[in-house]
């Protein structure tokens, strides 16, 4: 079989892990690595699964590799954060069957809590990382991982940008290779890292780069391009995309294995070559390896390391000028919002009518931190909304918390959440943290995850209750409360705020966008009745606007009838009717 196809670069990851025979792959969704657990999981070959947080991913991914299969485990930059524990443990020990960890990097914040690169912790764990610049090469980078990884005893991290997963280009299809499992052999220097055993890995690793550094060189991945002399450039990944486009006669030394470099690639490149630029989007990691070997390069006092890199930017930076394919004025400002009949709205609007901070989470409720709703006060990292809750309560007292709470949604909660609530349960906390139930892992596109009751596959399996959850870990007083009852939501963070133990108030209602939802009902306004007073107004909705004459209007095409504003209307003018 060898057929070509247009493939986006998550879907060539998908087909590379294939081709190269992977048996298991482990994730937990994260914008802009999703899609490739959800491609990779139509492959009956392939098991696929969703773990609750990245760590749990890795581990997997690793104990599969340990018995003598090729695995991998796909995440987002700051996922790798909370994998980076048994990443750095891994690289010591080493592999058996071949470990690739697919890591993507958000240059630009599309999605994203922070800007940071994943070739500086990889060089930190000294683990080799490939980055393709296209669909073909994100499949094929794929299958080389797997053959390095087995080659020199290593995981390896295939990086991979926002551009580059969401982005499409042609891809030659091959057939799945049949990869012998490998025989497990019971090796307590390689594999159980304790100190006497971590000293001689340590030594392996070294070993293992020098030899990876050398042979680098010839690798086919990194590829030298010699046209104009006068100008070259040293770069990777997207980056060589836009290289391309502005300056196609130009010499290139594009990277496809970027930690660790070769020196003697390096060297012979910058010979041939009079000036040359190091081109890379966020962080200088090559370029501070190539002037450390004392090579004469421009880099990042001419490329900004913020954001996306762009083909206008290098124009700019050479010539002076820009080729804008649209009029940048003429597009429209849309910052994000929450949907028409979101259940966090709901509950927004609750805590801002009474004041309340929230300590936020990652998830599409961090949109509440802006205006009409308000509410959000801190967003720092998965889980973090609990542990920042009880750490104000520790440091200034009961009172201090008394018109905060922390706020989570359900898979971030299963995520590292859990572990939060556990440490407050322990260190004898009294502050109130809402779960926002919304059924699904809403940030990312509607994943399962352990309380949905469905697999990365859709079949059926046990549904986490969190309130039981809650219960087992030690919480005593747990209440579970319709997201769109304000009354009852008012009542009981009302209480609970002023009370003297721990609560948590678990909001239930499903993502609006959940498949298979139904919505019978739309809300309408009585002109006559309408005062003009814009109290159902301050929730927010997009649905809602005002005419003219300053009285409510709702969108029928966008109000899928939740009654939320209904229940801010003092006049009754907002009724609820049959669609």
């Amino acid at each position: 079989m060898a057929n070509k196809t247009i493939m986006l670069g998550n879907e060539a990851i998908a087909r590379g892990a294939y081709e190269a025979g992977v048996k298991l792959s482990s994730a937990y969704p994260g914008t802009p690595s999703t899609e490739i657990s959800e491609y990779l999981a139509k492959y009956n070959e392939v098991y696929t699964e969703w773990a609750p947080n990245e760590k749990v991913a890795a581990e997997v991914a690793i104990g599969a590799s340990i018995s003598g299969v090729r695995s991998l485990a796909c995440m987002k930059h700051v996922g790798l954060n909370v994998a980076s524990d048994p990443l750095y443990t891994f690289s010591y020990t080493g592999v058996n069957g071949g470990s690739v960890f697919v890591v993507a990097d958000d240059p630009g914040l599309a999605s994203s809590q922070n800007e940071q690169d994943t070739r500086m912790i990889a060089r930190a764990a000294h683990v080799p990382v490939l980055e393709p610049s296209d669909s073909q090469e994100a499949k094929d980078f794929v299958k080389l991982g797997y053959e390095i990884s087995e080659k020199y005893d290593t995981p390896v991290i295939l990086r991979t940008t926002t551009k580059l997963a969401h982005s499409q280009s042609t891809v030659e299809l091959c057939d799945r290779i049949d990869v012998e499992d490998k025989t497990y052999e019971r090796q307590l220097p390689k594999y159980v890292m304790m100190p006497a055993s971590a000293i001689g890995r340590h030594l392996v690793v070294e070993a293992r780069e020098e030899a990876l550094a050398h042979d680098a060189r010839t690798l086919p991945a990194n590829k030298m391009e010699i046209n104009d002399t006068k100008i070259g450039f040293i770069t990777c990944g997207i980056a060589y995309q836009y290289v391309k486009e502005v300056c196609p006669n130009a010499s290139v030394l594009k990277l496809g294995l970027v930690n660790p470099i070769s020196k003697e690639l390096i060297e012979d490149f910058v010979s041939k070559v009079e000036t040359v630029y190091v081109f890379e989007e966020l962080e200088p990691v090559i370029e501070e390896q190539v002037r450390a070997w004392g090579f004469d390069v421009k880099g990042k006092e001419l490329f900004t390391r913020q954001g996306e890199y762009s083909a206008n930017l290098l124009r700019r930076v050479l010539f002076g000028k820009d080729e804008a394919v649209f009029d940048k004025e003429e597009a429209p400002n849309r910052p994000p919002i929450l949907c028409p009949g979101c259940p966090h709205r709901s509950v927004f609007s609750v805590l801002n009518k009474l004041k309340i901070h929230a300590s936020g989470d990652i998830g599409c409720y961090t949109l509440g931190a802006v205006a009409p709703l308000s509410v959000i006060d801190t967003t720092i990292c998965m889980g973090a909304s609990i542990s920042a809750l009880h750490g104000m309560e520790k440091a200034r007292g009961k009172e201090f918390i008394k018109n905060w709470v922390a706020v989570i949604g359900d898979s971030t909660f299963l995520h590292t959440g859990i572990n939060s609530l556990i440490n407050m349960v322990y260190n004898k906390a009294t502050g109130t943290v809402m779960i926002l139930d919304n059924r699904t892992t809403g940030m990312t596109g509607h994943q399962e995850h352990a309380a949905t009751g469905k697999t990365l596959k859709g079949e059926e399996t046990y549904a986490i209750d969190l309130k039981e959850l809650c219960h087992a870990v030690g919480v005593k007083n747990v209440i579970e409360v319709s997201s769109f009852d304000v009354k009852k939501l008012e009542e009981v963070i009302r209480e609970s705020v002023n009370g003297d133990t721990l609560t948590v108030i678990i909001a239930k209602a499903p993502c609006v966008l959940l498949k298979g939802q139904k919505f019978p009902n739309v809300c309408v306004v009585d002109a006559d009745a309408c005062r003009k007073c814009g109290a159902c107004m301050k929730i927010g909705c997009p649905a809602m606007t005002r005419g003219e004459d300053g009285k409510v209007k709702i969108d029928a095409t966008m109000c899928n009838g939740c009654g939320l504003c209904k229940n801010y209307c003092k006049f009754g003018a907002i009724k609820t009717v049959e669609r």
